[in-house]
């Protein structure tokens, strides 16, 4: 394809092409839909040697300098007109590696989005004073670590072996409870390190980079391990990615951007809790970390792994479907390793002993469990799924949440000066006057207030003498005290350590979470509190205030994510939900969606519209699904969608999403 510029015509006499290679192929950084494709322009013989495959450029672009590029050099154009110049090689610096190129482009694919969205998501900003520094010696081999750790897992062994014979063995770690997982994932990287490869480890925040990071180092040494992340600054960060490309380090830590890290000679990428919502990229064509990963594995026949505590539907169908190998320990190497898991309701000695249990947020059960850590000198671990003060109101008799009889929103008390002076829903406004509870019949409601700062407070009162922490929002705590204390933390800033006890409460406000992966995404988080407490052989207790007749409780207490899993991925079989079909959510004005509706050749079935919060303006959302034989089909199909979009200058925004996160 090719890119004429009447400024560069203008003096095509003064330039003399260069020889061999003249013309260029260039991605312009143009985010046009319709503009989706490599450009060709002639190369001046003043830049002949810095123009080289990979570096950046500035070419003009309808008349203007924009920004490129350059990703190979080729004799002769299919262009029949004349060529615009490559007007300047920004830097010589190769900063787009064939691999990752190659990466970006099938991630595009994949994702129905644009080449040039990806590579803003894979190559980050240039820093000149950084590029001109001295190169960072490469890091020497590492030894090949010892493996006992991964004993207890009868094909952990065989898939290190694997590794360190270059084989791209695609597996999925079910780690048992008490595991040191950055030990474990440390030595399968290290391993191939020490075979001269590189390896990738790909984690969902700096809490978990930190721990992975040195626990990489005490093998291998600081030298041969880097981290990647997004709160380093522009030029640490682009020191430590340009280490990476220049080949000076194997070994590459990071979280969500890191998945795109120009590794040489990449011969292991590692994924750890792909159920985390952090994986999930805000920005288009809105990759998650697991489908980048997967891409990668493919185009460059790396071996994959995906581990964590719990397991997702998609992960399952990968195993289901032949593609990743399981790897588990036994049953009973996972019941001596596992907390004792209590839930509300699970005998009727336990209700008899305290008949309020299932309408109070903190049963007697878990008090005895908190105080039988306490007086042992250990920390209990309390999770609640939101920071701070969140009133609501729950029915008086039974503790269900209040919700909308139209919208299934919740209900909150009516405001100050209300003339209805009746509950209102949050979400659509609606007054309820008539509320009866769902589940009891009771017309009661009674006030409910939760949060970690709230929780703190009531369990300061109710275990005096006692030090309460809390972590999560501005604060987070790196380690848990190891002494007795009550650590209150909201999911994902729960402190590293061993707890003796583990309260899992309000689990109404997870598994009530009009979303798809609601229960999936309450097991994984209750199952990384969980596996941070001591073994019931050693008193580890954990609580979860829950219903025990619920699916992801009973999956909890027999600490079974795998059947969890399974049962999750054939219920969505039957339903015809994600990830057994392939779905996309086209997000925009309702006139935007109707003409697409009717105009646009999309397969498959269409769902909605419907209407979709999105700050006070008027969008919807439009469903499309297919059977996943056909999600490449689709994929196209939305391509094509917005490049004629693009190509017309619609103005109405359309978002569109491909295997959403959430529904």
């Amino acid at each position: 394809m090719a890119a004429r510029s009447r400024s560069s015509r203008s003096r095509a006499g003064d330039r003399l092409p260069a020889d061999p290679l003249p013309v260029a192929r260039v991605w312009v950084d143009v985010a046009l839909a319709h503009l989706d494709r490599p450009f060709d322009y002639q190369v001046p013989a003043d830049l002949a040697d810095a123009a080289v495959p990979g570096c950046r450029v500035r070419v003009r672009f309808s008349g203007r300098l924009v920004d490129g590029f350059l990703v190979d050099r080729v004799a002769s154009s299919e262009h029949p007109g004349r060529l615009g110049w490559v007007e300047r090689v920004v830097s010589p610096e190769p900063a787009l590696s064939p691999q990752v190129s190659a990466l970006a482009r099938a991630v595009a694919d994949r994702c129905a989005g644009t080449m040039i969205d990806v590579l803003r998501l894979a190559v980050p900003p240039r820093h000149a004073r950084v590029e001109n520094e001295a190169a960072r010696p490469a890091a020497p081999s590492p030894e090949r670590p010892g493996t006992t750790g991964w004993d207890r897992y009868p094909r952990g062994p065989a898939f290190l072996a694997a590794l360190h014979d270059g084989r791209a063995a695609h597996a999925c770690w079910q780690a048992v409870p008490g595991e040191d997982w950055p030990a474990r994932l440390a030595e399968a990287a290290v391993t191939v390190a020490a075979s001269g490869r590189g390896a990738l480890l790909v984690v969902p925040d700096h809490r978990d980079t930190t721990l992975l990071r040195g626990a990489c180092a005490a093998l291998a040494g600081d030298d041969a391990v880097v981290t990647l992340a997004a709160d380093l600054g522009p030029a640490e960060r682009y020191r430590r990615w340009l280490a990476v490309r220049r080949g000076a380090v194997r070994i590459v830590v990071g979280t969500r951007a890191a998945a795109f890290a120009p590794v040489a000679d990449l011969g292991l990428a590692v994924l750890w809790d792909d159920g985390d919502d952090l994986h999930a990229e805000p920005r288009a064509p809105y990759p998650h970390t697991r489908v980048v990963l997967g891409q990668r594995a493919a185009v460059e026949g790396v071996a994959l792994l995906v581990a964590g505590f719990a397991r997702t539907a998609e992960t399952q169908l990968s195993v289901e479907s032949g593609r990743a190998h399981e790897i588990s320990a036994p049953r009973e190497t996972v019941r001596a390793a596992a907390p004792r898991v209590t839930a509300i309701g699970e005998t009727d000695t336990q209700l008899v002993r305290d008949p309020a249990a299932r309408a109070a947020r903190l049963p007697g059960i878990a008090f005895e469990a908190a105080r039988a850590a306490l007086d042992r000198d250990e920390p209990v671990l309390v999770q609640v799924p939101r920071r701070g003060y969140i009133p609501a109101l729950a029915c008086g008799q039974c503790r269900t949440p209040a919700r909308c009889r139209r919208c299934a929103g919740p209900l909150a008390l009516p405001a100050h000066g209300s003339a209805s002076g009746s509950p209102s829903c949050r979400w659509c406004g609606a007054p309820e006057a008539g509320y009866r509870c769902p589940a009891c019949g009771s017309r009661r409601l009674r006030a409910v207030t939760v949060g970690a700062a709230r929780t703190a407070e009531e369990l300061g009162r109710a275990f005096p003498g006692i030090a309460v922490r809390t972590s999560g929002g501005g604060e987070v705590l790196e380690t848990a005290p190891d002494r007795a204390a009550l650590v209150v933390a909201t999911p994902g800033a729960e402190p590293a350590g061993r707890y003796g006890a583990a309260l899992l409460l309000d689990a109404w406000s997870l598994l009530a979470r009009p979303d798809l992966r609601a229960t999936e995404e309450a097991l994984r988080r209750w199952m990384a509190a969980a596996a941070m407490v001591l073994p019931a052989t050693e008193g580890g207790r954990v609580v979860v205030v829950a219903d025990s007749l619920l699916a992801p409780v009973q999956a909890l207490v027999r600490w079974d994510p795998v059947g969890h899993a399974a049962a999750e991925l054939a219920g969505r079989r039957e339903l015809g939900f994600p990830p057994a079909t392939r779905m996309a959510a086209v997000d925009g004005p309702p006139a935007a969606l109707a003409d697409i509706a009717e105009a646009a050749d999309l397969p498959g079935e269409l769902l909605g519209p419907v209407p979709v919060s999105s700050g006070g303006d008027d969008v919807e959302r439009l469903l499309v699904r297919v059977d996943r034989a056909a999600g490449s089909a689709l994929a196209t199909a939305l391509a094509d969608l917005q490049a004629r979009r693009s190509a017309r200058k619609e103005p109405e925004a359309v978002r569109v999403a491909l295997d959403p996160v959430s529904i």
